[in-house]
């Protein structure tokens, strides 16, 4: 019972499945506004992360090192958000978004996952420049935040937000946690943990990152929804937790 009321609280669309850093492919590169306006043309769910700038702007990117995404080496952390829109571009030739283009570009079409990256141990600073910004998250069922760190996770907590903790199996030690926020975010090796399965019987659980339909299959009895790499997404006509699960 205590689950069912805590899913009424949220919108529906989490449960068909969350596009890791949005909708990506070889065409949009991931934790850009390409991709997700991909996922809102498709209307999923999807999920991005945020680092905090040199001068305090939260600048949306997987990694601390924007190489990856861009070709060119640069911590995020170590430059303020004029130089990264000057001199860094995506893959997919766009900018690298900040948190507030990304929340005007969905304007609450679909819901979103928020991660916190920490770095350096800087919780604090980008707690406060998260809050600075929490206005313009205005419909709080469409909105999760999710961190590996709880420090982040409790600063933010009171805000009306669902807060999940995200717990990796190189990290299980901080499970016992779990209890500070409203869900989990479990590492898809962990589903089958007895403290999982017990804390799944009353408690939200999402799952990430599915890789193939073999593993979402396996993991759908045991758990809400699931965070999915896009290449799992056929056609966008993905195969979501609630069909699987009623």
């Amino acid at each position: 019972m205590t689950k069912k009321r805590f899913i009424s609280k949220i919108d529906p669309r989490f449960l068909n499945g969350i596009a890791h850093r949005g909708l990506h492919n070889k065409e949009f590169t991931e934790n850009g506004l390409k991709a997700f306006q991909n996922a809102i043309d498709h209307n999923v769910a999807f999920e991005y992360d945020i680092h905090i700038t040199k001068d305090g702007k939260l600048i949306v990117c997987h990694d601390e090192d924007l190489k990856r995404t861009t070709g060119k080496e640069g911590i995020i952390e170590d430059l303020t958000a004029d130089e990264i829109r000057q001199n860094y571009r995506l893959f997919d030739g766009g900018v690298v978004p900040t948190f507030e283009e990304v929340v005007e570009l969905n304007h609450n079409q679909v819901p979103m996952v928020i991660e916190l990256k920490v770095f350096r141990k800087n919780y604090k600073e980008l707690c406060a420049a998260f809050k600075k910004s929490v206005g313009l998250l205005t419909e709080k069922e469409k909105v999760m935040l999710i961190s590996f760190d709880p420090r982040a996770l409790v600063r933010v907590r009171h805000l009306g937000f669902v807060t999940s903790f995200l717990v990796a199996e190189s990290h299980f030690w901080t499970y016992p946690l779990k209890f500070l926020f409203n869900s989990i975010d479990i590492e898809q090796v962990l589903f089958r943990e007895k403290k999982v399965v017990r804390y799944s019987r009353r408690h939200f659980v999402n799952v990430w990152t599915i890789e193939s339909t073999e593993q979402l299959e396996k993991v759908l009895p045991y758990v809400d929804t699931a965070t999915y790499q896009p290449t799992l997404c056929r056609h966008c006509d993905i195969p979501t937790c609630r069909t699987r699960r009623d």
